[in-house]
């Protein structure tokens, strides 16, 4: 009997380790720590949204605008970084610009003060800035009429049709570098195979660009601007993150897929400014969005939806540093990587019958 138990278990352990391989094995506990960090990540940077240093311009005459903005600047928690501006003509340019995002008008003949705020930009940092400077106003016996200068189209009410049509090309963008990469392989077998990847993926990013300006354009009417602009953005944002993927699947196998979504879904999404803009996100988010892609194109479409192109050529060379980036990596790792793994053999379907 005993006999019998021990062939039981030992048949048991068999299949266990036959169905859960330890490479599996090693990929689950990958894949945990990867939930972990979504869950740290969005969690992280969306459970307690406050503005912090929010751009804010003062225009009022001299003496009372110095007066006012050491005032605006000593509020607890620092929610503005308040800065005289000369005229109201220069504020409003400056938050075209995306240099500020609000301006305080001071009436010097009256007790009611203007609020200009830019919709288009991010409603819930327009209501952060609405409700911090009434705050404070009212602590100074005034009251302050808002006026959206720069609103939201009615078809994108809460300025968020930008970010989720990066996401949608973010995500466009690494899940075919993944199939391309994984269909005969993990990792790249030679520069030739490299270098057709990437045309395909190129290729690609052009055809996914114009399927979403489309969408959000002449569909769906969710968000303004020039068409030719979003098509060229999306087809940008694809390919550097398409072409990251590729470079980080060159470096490590199929592992590099998991070091891909780090970057660009737990790491990049909340801290792409979408649902709460930069000036309301925790240090470390705040710090680290524009440097990524969704940051970076989120940024790019919201000003060439609503702010007339302004302000996007650092975010644009942010998609680019990625799109060569990722470029140069995946071919160097796949021209030099010193040959004789499993990826260089090619595929079942490519091996030619015996004669």
């Amino acid at each position: 009997m005993a006999a019998t138990d021990h062939g039981t278990r030992a048949t048991f352990l068999r299949e266990v380790r036959s169905a859960v391989t330890p490479h599996a094995f090693l990929l689950v506990l990958g894949v945990l720590g990867l939930m972990i960090a979504f869950i740290t990540s969005y969690a992280g940077a969306f459970h307690h949204p406050r503005p912090t240093d929010v751009p804010l311009g003062v225009v009022a005459p001299p003496p009372a605008a110095r007066q006012l903005v050491r005032q605006l600047d000593r509020l607890p928690g620092s929610p503005l970084d308040p800065r005289a501006v000369p005229s109201e003509r220069a504020a409003r340019q400056q938050l075209t610009d995306r240099e500020i995002d609000g301006v305080l008008l001071v009436n010097p003949h009256g007790t009611t003060d203007r609020l200009l705020v830019a919709g288009g930009g991010g409603a819930s940092l327009s209501q952060a800035v609405e409700l911090v400077v009434t705050t404070a106003e009212k602590s100074r016996h005034r009251t302050v009429r808002t006026v959206d200068v720069i609103p939201a189209d009615r078809g994108d009410t809460r300025s968020l049709s930008s970010f989720y049509l990066v996401v949608g090309w973010c995500v466009g963008g690494y899940l075919c570098a993944a199939i391309l990469a994984i269909s005969a392989g993990a990792r790249p077998s030679n520069g030739h195979r490299a270098v057709i990847r990437l045309a395909a993926l190129a290729l690609y990013a052009i055809a996914a660009g114009l399927a979403g300006a489309i969408v959000v354009g002449p569909v769906l009417a969710a968000l303004p601007g020039t068409f030719l602009g979003l098509w060229g953005l999306g087809a940008l944002v694809v390919f550097a993150v398409g072409a990251t993927t590729l470079a980080c699947q060159a470096l490590l196998g199929i592992l590099g897929i998991g070091l891909a979504i780090l970057l660009i879904v737990i790491l990049g999404n909340p801290s792409a400014g979408g649902a709460y803009p930069y000036p309301l996100l925790p240090p470390f988010w705040r710090a680290i969005g524009p440097a990524l892609p969704p940051g970076a194109g989120t940024w790019a479409a919201r000003s060439m939806a609503y702010f007339r192109g302004h302000a996007v050529t650092g975010p644009l060379l942010v998609l680019a540093a990625w799109a060569v980036g990722g470029t140069v990596l995946t071919l160097l790792l796949s021209v030099f990587r010193k040959p004789g793994n499993a990826a260089d053999e090619p595929a079942p379907e490519e091996r030619l019958p015996a004669a």
